[in-house]
């Protein structure tokens, strides 16, 4: 089973740069997309084979969610169930037959962390609604969770240290995350990899340097660890984290129609 995590700020504006031919390139099971910038009837484009779920902000062109599924999930559930928390789009979590999958896209503590309080707050709601699911089946998150773990996770931790997204509450979080029985899938197979990053300023050919931040992840709770195979980091022009893990969807997965049948990747 292939899974995709995406942060588009914008899918709009990455709709007319390639989002569908990458979209078709990358042939996932499932995709989460963060920063849609927009409600669904704004969309003059549709995603043949792919069921689909939003979860948009109420402010018209800001942060929302969207999850993309060849099979059709159990039940979607939209937010925390916490009204404060539900305004903005951030949450989306679907749950098919031996996992759930919430995708997610945390808030920013902003410039000198002025809304730092309410994404502690947030943090707390949000990790106790994880942990609930895990206790009832493998739960897998996924999104971009705007925070750099350690200090490999970032090209300059030292000048970012007291910044958003690199300041010591935030990891702090994060800590208490994995504390609560998830794992970061991707250190868990690379715990020494640098330069393996998933955002960069626009500012200072960022890019081009490769000064970036590692702040989108799969953690998967510890039911699940074993189910994962590879974590892959693909910035050639986006950064898109797939991961394979080792469940059928349940559908026919390629031309021979079978499930799981010989030569087919995501079994």
């Amino acid at each position: 089973m292939k899974l995709v995590t995406w942060n588009v700020n914008g899918l709009r504006a990455c709709m007319n740069k390639g989002f569908k031919e990458s979209m078709e390139k990358l042939d996932a099971d499932i995709i989460s997309i963060q920063e849609t910038k927009m409600q669904r009837e704004q969309a003059s484009f549709d995603f043949p084979g792919y069921y689909e779920y939003w979860n948009s902000a109420v402010k018209k062109g800001y942060s929302g969610t969207a999850i993309f599924s060849r099979i059709k999930p159990l039940s979607v559930t939209y937010g925390l169930g916490i009204e404060e928390h539900d305004q903005e789009g951030r949450v989306i979590t679907a749950e098919y037959d031996d996992f759930y999958l919430v995708n997610v896209y945390t808030p920013n503590s902003q410039r000198e962390l002025a809304r730092l309080s309410y994404r502690m707050a947030w943090e707390d709601a949000f990790q106790a609604y994880c942990e609930d699911l895990s206790k009832k089946k493998t739960t897998i998150v996924c999104g971009d969770m705007n925070v750099a773990h350690e200090p490999i996770d970032l090209k300059n931790p030292d000048s970012n240290h007291h910044n958003a997204g690199f300041s010591d509450e935030e990891r702090q979080k994060l800590d208490a995350f994995l504390a609560r029985g998830f794992v970061d899938s991707f250190r868990m197979l690379y715990p020494d990899r640098e330069g393996a990053y998933t955002w960069w300023s626009y500012m200072f050919k960022a890019r081009e340097r490769n000064a970036g931040w590692r702040i989108d992840y799969f953690l998967v709770s510890e039911a699940g660890r074993d189910k994962i195979r590879d974590v892959t980091i693909m910035n050639e022009s986006w950064a898109v984290i797939t991961v394979l893990l080792s469940w059928s969807m349940g559908y026919n997965c390629c031309q021979k129609g079978g499930i799981g049948c010989e030569g087919c990747l995501y079994w």
